[in-house]
Formats: C-alpha cells, structure tokens, sequence
C-alpha cells in the first residue's frame, strides 16, 4: 500500500490552507441542500452526502488520537480501523451533528498544528498497513482525504 493514497488530491498544494478550510467547504456545499438531497444513496454501496460527512468526523477523530499519539511517544503504532464496519452505524447520525463534530475536532487539530516544530514534522510512526510514516505524512493524508471526500461531496450534488 502506498504511503498517502491520497496525495494525488492534494497535487502540489500545501495541507495547512486545505485542513483550516474544509469545515467551511463542507458547510458551504450542504446549506442548501434538503435532508432528502442529504441522504440520497447515488448507488448501492455508495455513501449518501450525510454519510460522508458523518464518515469525515469520525475520520477527524481517529486523526486527532493518532496525531497525539505520534507526538507522544518514541515510534507509535497506529491502529487502522475499518470504514465500511463504521458506516453501518451512520444512520444514527444527522449532518448538523457530524458537521459540528467535525469542525470542532478539527479546529482543535488545527491548533495542535501551530506547535509543531520541524523536528515534530519527521516524527515517525508505524501504520500496519504502510509501515512507517513521519508525522508530516499523517498532515498530508488528512488534506488529501477531505479534498476526496469534498468531491465526492461535489458529485452528489452535481447528480441532484
């Protein structure tokens, strides 16, 4: 498995300005859509917008422990958790719920963010399913995750 399946996303841009900005995009994209509009399944087996959103703040989540546990400790072993098992418990959850728990979560990573020296940012960690990664590796995968998500967002909408 590559190191950052997500880094074609990011293509060049820099992580920081994607992470402070997401919360904002996501808000943004989902204001004006009803909660039919929300929870339209575009195919089976395919996450409706509210899904996705409700997917980006347990994401957010698991990125926090793992950005603190990477700091915290001399090489960390990060735990991999499965998506598709975490899904089937997104009904439960309305957009207003997880785009608030996600804009939280993130606010709160973002200024995790502002004390990171250079020596932070090559920190390393071990993902059982990459090997070992830096710290900065984790930022990276974070920008490029949302900006995938944010277009899958984009193409739910574009199919309304």
């Amino acid at each position: 498995m590559e190191l950052n399946p997500y880094e074609k996303f990011l293509a060049g841009q820099e992580p920081i300005p994607v992470l402070t900005t997401t919360a904002d995009r996501l808000y943004a994209l989902t204001a004006p859509l009803s909660g039919a509009q929300m929870d339209r399944i575009p195919a089976p087996g395919k996450w409706s917008i509210r899904e996705i959103a409700a997917h980006l703040a347990d994401a957010e989540i698991v990125f926090s422990f793992r950005l603190r546990q990477t700091l915290s400790s001399g090489h960390a072993l990060i735990q991999p958790f499965d998506q598709q098992a975490w899904a089937k418990r997104y009904a439960a959850y309305d957009l207003d719920s997880a785009l608030s728990c996600f804009k939280a979560v993130r606010n709160w990573n973002t200024r995790l963010l502002t004390t990171i020296s250079e020596e932070d940012r090559h920190r390393p960690t071990t993902d059982p399913e990459r090997g070992t990664i830096i710290f900065w590796t984790l930022i990276e995968i974070m920008a490029g995750h949302d900006l995938f998500r944010l277009q899958q967002i984009e193409r739910r909408i574009a199919q309304l």
